[in-house]
């Protein structure tokens, strides 16, 4: 059986790997129910010590109960929980949109014909701006929002991250009182457990569906268009579906944990496997995004690198037994332009050949570095282009440090 990692819009990025499966059958067992034989009348008893009685219940109404002066089930049969949910709807639902694309495929026999997609998304502002994943507009000719009144509103696109698979679109003219923003939470916060609540446009036809469900797991790690890796993913088993990419991910008071982005499932369809951004990623990218149109990835420009394992620190008789063994670095990178060194020269080790001499980059402000993986996430989540960093190195058995400007990351 194939299990895929779905982004859940229009342009699904299909991340398969087969796994093995194991179903478990849940058998139904019949249950008969018999009553008891009657048992003899019981002795006497001492009689226990006097225990406080509970906070009694006190009846308002015939349907409403209150403890302590505090509402448990009202006079609708609501309960607090339940309250809370209906009111974040209420208030974050007209905030909502779906967003309908135009796109141009090739048919069967290479024809160019027009196909339609759809995704979600939600106000960010009063100004118009819009915000949604990168791959429901991916590619789009034209770009159609509609509102919670029907009101259908052409957009652009302002700025777009594939990488982070974020986009912030802008609609014009909009009617007083259409645009009703969302509040922004924070992501770094976050526990595992607390209640995650998903509004969205399932299948781009069930407009603003509530789900909700917890916060799964933090932390997780998702394979971007540009093979990098997002990190710091929040996971939920809020039902997400074909058309929830770009809607928001909430907490129990209704601001944006997170963008909805992507589902694990075998069949296309929610398992209960959901993938959200974290809102903590949006607020780094928006101010890149609605001044220059893109974000300014920092970089210090390593091609390519060994990590370093303590055999084969001691195969090349290295002093150190973690970091990068740097074998090629970009023409004009940070690291190049402050003389840092790839590989000088090829040896064959067993039955690999590799290129050594250059220096180990052990070190980014004194937080090890044990993978080029790491690096990219350590430079992509803690850095903006202009920061001054530390780089500790080794080189020739002597540990040094040099400071590098953290410049762009120029575009492929």
């Amino acid at each position: 059986m194939k299990w895929k990692l779905i982004m859940a819009g229009r342009n699904p990025l299909l991340l398969a790997s087969v796994l093995g499966l194991s179903l478990l059958a849940c058998n139904l067992t019949d249950w008969t129910i018999s009553t008891l034989p009657p048992t003899a009348a019981p002795t006497a008893a001492p009689v226990p010590p006097a225990t406080p009685s509970p906070t009694p219940l006190t009846v308002v109404k015939a349907s409403e109960i209150v403890t302590n002066g505090v509402v448990l089930i009202d006079a609708a049969g609501l309960d607090f929980a339940e309250r809370r949910i209906i009111e974040v709807y209420q208030r974050v639902a007209p905030s909502v949109v779906n967003i309908t694309t135009q796109v141009l495929q090739r048919s069967f026999f290479f024809e160019v014909i027009p196909a339609e997609g759809a995704g979600s998304g939600f106000v960010l502002d009063g100004e118009g701006h819009i915000l949604t994943n990168y791959h429901v507009i991916e590619g789009a000719q034209s770009i159609e929002v509609n509102f919670s009144d029907d009101t259908v509103l052409p957009a652009r696109v302002i700025g777009a991250d594939p990488r982070n698979d974020v986009a912030v679109l802008q609609v014009e003219n909009a009617p007083p009182g259409l645009l009703v923003p969302v509040e922004l939470g924070q992501s770094g916060i976050l526990q595992v457990g607390q209640r995650a609540i998903v509004i969205g446009n399932p299948f781009g036809q069930f407009g603003r569906t509530l789900t909700t469900g917890v916060v799964s797991a933090l932390d997780r790690t998702l394979q971007s268009q540009d093979g990098r890796q997002m990190s710091g993913i929040i996971q939920t088993d809020a039902a997400i579906n074909r058309g929830n990419s770009g809607g928001p991910l909430l907490d129990s008071a209704g601001r944006v944990i997170g963008i909805n982005t992507a589902i694990f499932s075998p069949s296309g369809t929610s398992s209960g496997v959901g993938f959200a951004i974290p809102v903590d990623t949006v607020r780094r990218l928006l101010p890149d995004l609605l001044e220059l149109g893109r974000y300014r990835h920092p970089w210090l420009g390593v091609r390519y690198a060994y990590p370093l394992s303590p055999q084969l620190a001691q195969a090349l008789e290295l002093p150190v037994e973690q970091g990068l063994l740097l074998v090629e670095l970009i023409p004009g990178s940070p690291l190049a332009a402050a003389g840092v060194r790839g590989a000088q020269q090829e040896v064959i080790l067993g039955n690999r050949r590799l290129y050594i001499g250059g220096d180990v980059l052990t070190a980014l402000d004194e937080q090890p570095i044990t993978s080029l993986e790491n690096l990219e996430i350590m430079l992509e989540t803690r850095y903006q282009v202009g920061d001054n960093v530390t780089v500790t190195l080794v080189r020739e058995g002597q540990e040094q440090t040099v400071s590098i400007t953290l410049t762009e990351e120029p575009t492929q």
